[in-house]
């Protein structure tokens, strides 16, 4: 079966930034920009005169939007997401592996994996296309923004179905590794921990509550020194956060944690103390090829963190 290939977008991909789409549904605006002035409060009135001059605003048959241009429901229209004054984030992420169809990237700490929030230009799918020009890039998988170690991303549509498949069938064995406290006296961990994760009051966060668990951890401790651990975690199922909370219900809460147990205040990154948790290989056979793959981070965690 032949996969079909999306349909081209009417706005190029600029600076490594794809444009972004908003859908037009029934509502009172006399004219499209009335629409995304109200829509986007963040963005002001004058910008998005501005991107509209600039022929930067696009409706899905490739016609510009104009300033007078009145509302259409149901129509898609198409700009550019943009972010004044956004910081560096100094790490670098580092090509692990790449040919016509995978893409393997270590990705530094404090890097998030695709643009959200105050991150655009300093995520890393956006930094690699701009690097790379590969304009089709898309992550087959996510890992916190605090975590560190290996991404895999697709490289073209063709194949790309056939890798997305991996996941939900879990034929890719993925590894982590993490520095925790250790106590005197504890002489193991359970080698399997299973719990039910669900949101939490806070966006951010997931907690446990009783019941039928629906996340599963492997844990193996690899080495105790200086007071601390370091643990191989081998996840059976990819519920957010879950290797951070199943630590800290096990009363080892992973060094460096801006999440666990205490949730610090937003933008109160500290640099000189990333999360100790990597993501430390990956492992399947290859769907397309036939070949096994293995892929190991060339990072490493020390026993005597920061």
């Amino acid at each position: 079966m032949t996969r079909r290939r999306p349909p081209q977008l009417p706005l190029p991909t600029r600076d490594g930034v794809g444009p972004s789409c908003v859908g037009l549904s029934s509502g009172p605006w006399p004219t499209i920009a009335e629409f995304l002035i109200e829509r986007f409060p963040a963005i002001t009135r004058q910008a998005w005169l501005e991107r509209i001059e600039a022929n930067d605003v696009i409706d899905e048959h490739g016609v510009p939007v104009t300033a007078t241009r009145r509302y259409q429901s149901p129509l898609r229209v198409y700009y550019y997401r943009t972010l004044d004054d956004e910081a560096r984030i100094p790490f670098e992420e580092q090509i692990v592996f790449q040919d016509d169809d995978l893409l393997v990237v270590d990705k530094p700490p404090f890097v998030p994996v695709t643009p959200t929030g105050k991150y655009l230009q300093e995520s890393l799918l956006v930094r690699l296309k701009r690097k790379l020009k590969l304009d089709d890039l898309v992550p087959m998988h996510r890992i916190d923004r605090s975590t560190s170690g290996l991404v895999l991303f697709s490289v073209r549509h063709a194949t790309r179905g056939a890798y997305q498949a991996m996941f939900p069938e879990r034929r890719i064995a993925k590894h982590y590794e993490a520095v925790v406290p250790w106590r005197e006296g504890v002489s193991s961990v359970p080698e399997i921990y299973r719990s039910r994760l669900v949101d939490d009051e806070h966006f951010m966060r997931v907690r446990e509550e009783p019941g039928e668990p629906n996340s599963e951890t492997r844990i193996e401790v690899q080495e105790v020194r200086n007071g601390h651990a370091l643990l191989k975690l081998s996840p059976v199922t990819g519920r957010k956060h879950q290797l951070r909370v199943h630590c800290m219900a096990l009363g080892m809460p992973i060094v460096n944690d801006p999440i666990y147990p205490v949730l610090l205040p937003e933008g109160a990154d500290d640099f000189g103390k990333p999360l100790q948790l990597l993501a430390r290989s990956l492992a399947f056979l290859d769907p397309v090829t036939g070949d096994l793959r293995s892929f190991t981070s060339p990072r490493s965690l020390s026993l005597t963190p920061r």
